[in-house]
């Protein structure tokens, strides 16, 4: 055989090879949904192609079969891959499809309401064109190597290759400070793949409810907050990096210092701590849980086992404790199953809160209005038992736009026309960023900030305890590269008992948290029933 027939056929063999080993090495590239080629080995490119090698009499004669499976497998391998490292870079945790995949549908549909159509349509496009483009090289690149098995001088340089990475991958994890990472060895996406289908084989078995741990107790005496309402407020997306970023410290420190003057001029303190999420950038109802219920919940999973059982929650405490339970949910159009769970009183969703105002986003309520009318429904009533209400903000979810205006007269909020037409123009003629959710998220924030501080200006004499947690930072897009999972909890109140209860506890005086972390979530719930009344 001729040079000129050698080398087009050694070309092609190591292109399809290089090809295949990229599709399944692609790293993201940070904080952005693409990828990037990295150099690394796939050690499920060089088994499969060593199998294809060993057993190249029986498959060269399916060739045509044979490469279509495989590509077919391999587009999926492929999707795999990204959607691993993509998760990472943009929502800061793995994926879960046990847990999430129900979940794509709404997540679809919130960020189409707030997304161009030609944004839509590039995704759409995206889904249906991105595999059968992939499907094609993938094939070629298959038949390429059964093609090239015919040659024993292939067979052994692809067994070769295989043997010298298993080698080289196990040497480099021996010693990674003396032997070069580079290139290294993937981590094998079948793994990421068996590592879902334990997950949903574990769950599906009911191995996941026995596992769960036994329920704290939770109880108190109330005795410190007796008379006084008790509002949670779950802020979505406030994370510490609201904090301790530098560009968002500047942008909010003028609302935030209105939301401390609003504070002290109303008579009442502030006392704050960092909490450590259970969850991070996303699903939010697993902080909501975790603090409601004193278990720690980290994932769906969790979640899902908790709620099959019957657990003492925050809400059956205060009722037992003598208050009306109430949770304001403007983010739910259906059935809430966690409400049986909790044990709330009364449940106002969408429906039930009745909002007529201008569309916001995939909720179209904004928070200020979900405040005002609970103030309305549940708080401006006389002779009433006190009230403990959860409610978990929606205006600062992701993607942040179009961030609602504030409105400063309040009487005007609960009316068909809360908002002036300029001012809602504007709102909505902000352009998304996909790549920089930055400025949105400021926006977002300050409108919550505004909203919280107007509030209690606006009831300046109710006599309540107001806590404010965040319950998870933004997306790895608006925190950044390796941030903690640390959220804010502000507890407003006028009573100094509380005041001074949480301070004991490691609270600090006033509106910024300061570190160390007091405690993950779920552990607050104890701090908070103290506080309120020694058990």
């Amino acid at each position: 055989m001729g040079p000129s027939r050698v080398t087009p056929h050694w070309a092609r063999v190591a292109l399809a090879l290089a090809l295949l080993n990229a599709s399944l090495t692609l790293v993201n590239v940070w904080p952005t949904p693409f990828v990037r080629l990295s150099g690394d080995l796939s050690l499920e490119v060089l088994g499969a192609c060593a199998l294809l090698v060993l057993l190249h009499r029986v498959v060269a004669p399916r060739r045509r079969a044979v490469a279509r499976v495989l590509a077919g497998l391999w587009v999926l391998l492929t999707i795999g891959r990204y959607a691993d490292v993509t998760a990472q870079s943009m929502w800061g945790r793995p994926i879960n499809l046990y847990w999430d995949v129900p979940h794509l549908p709404s997540v679809g549909a919130m960020l189409a309401t707030v997304a161009s159509w030609g944004t839509i349509a590039a995704v759409v496009a995206a889904l249906v064109v991105v595999p059968s483009l992939l499907f094609l090289p993938l094939r070629w690149a298959f038949g390429t190597v059964i093609d090239g098995a015919a040659d024993p001088r292939v067979r052994r340089a692809v067994l070769g290759l295989g043997v010298l990475a298993v080698v080289w991958g196990g040497v480099q994890r021996l010693d990674t400070e003396r032997v070069p990472q580079w290139p290294g060895v993937a981590t094998p996406v079948t793994a990421v793949w068996a590592a879902q289908a334990r997950q949903y084989a574990f769950e599906a078995s009911g191995a996941g409810v026995r596992e769960l741990g036994p329920a704290p107790a939770i109880d108190s005496t109330f005795a410190r907050v007796q008379g006084a309402d008790v509002l949670l407020l779950f802020v979505e997306s406030y994370g510490s990096v609201s904090w301790e970023r530098a560009a968002f410290a500047e942008a909010l420190a003028p609302v935030r210092a209105t939301l401390d003057e609003a504070i002290r001029s109303t008579g009442r303190t502030v006392v704050s701590t960092y909490l450590d999420s259970p969850t991070f950038g996303g699903e939010s109802w697993l902080a909501h849980i975790s603090l409601l219920s004193g278990t720690e919940v980290r994932d769906g999973a969790t979640n899902t086992r908790l709620m099959a059982q019957q657990r003492d929650t925050m809400v059956k405490a205060f009722s037992r404790g003598g208050y009306r339970t109430v949770a304001v949910m403007p983010g739910i159009r259906g059935r809430w199953r966690e409400g049986a769970f909790y044990g709330f009183d009364e449940i106002f969703d969408a429906d039930k809160l009745a909002y007529n105002g201008p569309s916001f986003g995939w909720w179209d309520i904004t928070d200020q209005f979900a405040l005002a009318r609970l103030d309305a429904l549940e708080l401006a009533a006389t002779g009433r038992k006190p009230v403990f209400a959860v409610f978990p903000t929606i205006s600062t979810h992701t993607p942040f736009t179009p961030a609602p205006p504030y409105q400063p007269d309040w009487a005007r909020v609960l009316t068909k026309n809360p908002i002036d037409e300029a001012d809602l123009a504007a709102a909505w003629a902000v352009p998304t960023d996909w790549l920089d959710l930055s400025p949105g998220y400021v926006r977002a924030m300050t409108y919550a900030y505004q909203t919280f501080a107007g509030y209690l200006t606006l009831r300046r004499d109710r006599d309540f305890v107001f806590i404010l947690v965040g319950d998870h930072q933004p997306p790895a897009l608006v925190s950044g590269e390796g941030a903690p999972w640390h959220v804010p909890m502000h507890v407003v109140t006028s009573r100094p008992a509380v005041r001074d209860a949480l301070l004991a506890q490691g609270f600090r005086p006033g509106l910024r948290p300061e570190r160390p972390v007091t405690s993950p979530m779920h552990l607050a719930l104890p701090r908070l029933l103290d506080a309120f009344g020694s058990r």
